[in-house]
């Protein structure tokens, strides 16, 4: 890595908008692109990057965005980018990857994540789905929970046990689900906004041929944890933004367009949270640049803890500015969106939709321990359940 410059890569682009034919659809501009190795530059030549730095991408971006060239709705498929795509590149097969890597990028195939249980949220390894061999087959049978985006997926990342008799984390193993197969049952969870983007999911009997297990046999939690440091990132901070970007932004307009809202108190208020943002905006882009070097690490759980607790106070901030107007909410209605939106809408809607930045993602509790003992090194919590088989716990 580090043969590619920015002059290669702008002349890629160029190559690849000389081609572009603006009639046409716009998933054969994106499997070009991806071709051309300019998905993600980080990534192998072939797998639509160039073994190139991290940092390049934000050249490739640039160019595109300033021809207006189409992109891949990364919101809708935030799962797919910053969840199974590095895991698959990690610890996928190269049949997985030829396979999966290309549509999931130019946004053909939806991903979902098949983790979180009702009695295996925060405690995730004691997830009680179960994988029992068939021949060349996986037969899943058990629930998942909150499960964002399940209701347009065509692929999940899936977490089951597939060994009772050792301790929790060592008999797990992680699979690609395909959401269409028979078995899989789908249902809408309507949250406090009035929408369902969440749903909880059933697996009665589901076959999962072999060749869809990523790592080895029982190897899952160690898999999964790429996937939750990964998660972490791209909920806390995955792409670079600009100042004034996510939450802080219409707060801050809102505090400029309205003086007459104005009050002492209130700007001492904002001022801290803006600071705040700056900081927590900064914090991410530092972890970026070390990600260029290898695999995120425990920091993206820290961002991701920010995140939760700078939109809810500075949602709050923002009805309480508005006063009688910022308890107005425009549409109560049962909705499922394409894609998860932080900040759209109107105030009303961000204050509801904040609540459940501190659930998704990994609970504050969950990340403040791994904070703590992976960050700051302090003494781990006592875990009377770690050698004990996860048949003898209590459940």
């Amino acid at each position: 890595m580090g043969s590619v410059s920015a002059a290669d890569v702008r002349g890629r682009v160029r190559a690849l908008l000389a081609a572009w034919d603006q009639k046409a659809d716009p998933a054969e501009f994106l499997r070009a692109r991806f071709d051309a190795g300019l998905a993600w530059v980080h990534f192998p030549v072939g797998l639509g990057g160039l073994d190139a730095p991290r940092a390049l991408q934000a050249v490739v971006n640039a160019e595109l965005d300033a021809a207006g060239a189409p992109d891949n709705d990364p919101r809708r498929i935030g799962i797919g980018l910053g969840m199974a795509a590095p895991t698959i590149l990690a610890y996928g097969t190269d049949e997985q990857k030829a396979r999966f890597l290309r549509p999931l990028w130019t946004g053909e195939e939806v991903w979902c994540q098949l983790f979180s249980e009702p009695g295996a949220g925060s405690d995730l390894a004691g997830l009680g789905t179960r994988a029992v061999r068939d021949g060349d087959d996986w037969v899943v049978d058990g629930q998942k929970v909150w499960t964002s985006s399940a209701h347009t997926a065509r692929w999940a990342i899936l977490i089951a046990r597939t060994d009772l008799d050792v301790p929790k984390h060592r008999g797990i193993t992680y699979f690609v689900c395909d959401m269409t197969d028979p078995g899989v049952e789908v249902r809408p969870l309507r949250q406090i906004t009035g929408e369902a983007e969440f749903n909880e999911v059933f697996l009665t009997g589901v076959r999962i041929p072999d060749a869809h297990r990523l790592g080895a046999v029982g190897d899952g939690w160690r898999v999964a944890q790429a996937t939750l440091m990964n998660e972490r990132v791209a909920i806390g901070g995955g792409a670079s933004v600009p100042r004034e970007s996510g939450m802080i932004g219409p707060v801050a307009a809102t505090w400029r367009e309205r003086p007459e809202l104005r009050t002492p108190e209130l700007h001492d208020r904002l001022l801290r949270l803006w600071v705040d943002s700056e900081v927590a905006r900064l914090t991410a882009e530092r972890v970026r640049q070390q990600m260029a070097a290898g695999t995120p690490g425990p920091e993206g759980s820290g961002l991701k803890l920010s995140l939760a607790r700078l939109n809810q106070q500075l949602s709050g901030l923002e009805v309480e500015l508005l006063g009688e107007q910022g308890l107005r909410y425009g549409d109560w209605a049962m909705v499922r969106p394409r894609s998860v939106d932080f900040y759209g809408r109107d105030a009303g809607y961000r204050y509801l939709r904040a609540k459940g930045n501190s659930i998704e993602g990994g609970t504050s509790e969950i990340l403040r321990n791994i904070v703590a003992e992976r960050v700051l090194g302090l003494p781990a919590e006592p875990r009377n359940d770690k050698d004990a088989a996860w048949k003898d716990l209590p459940r």
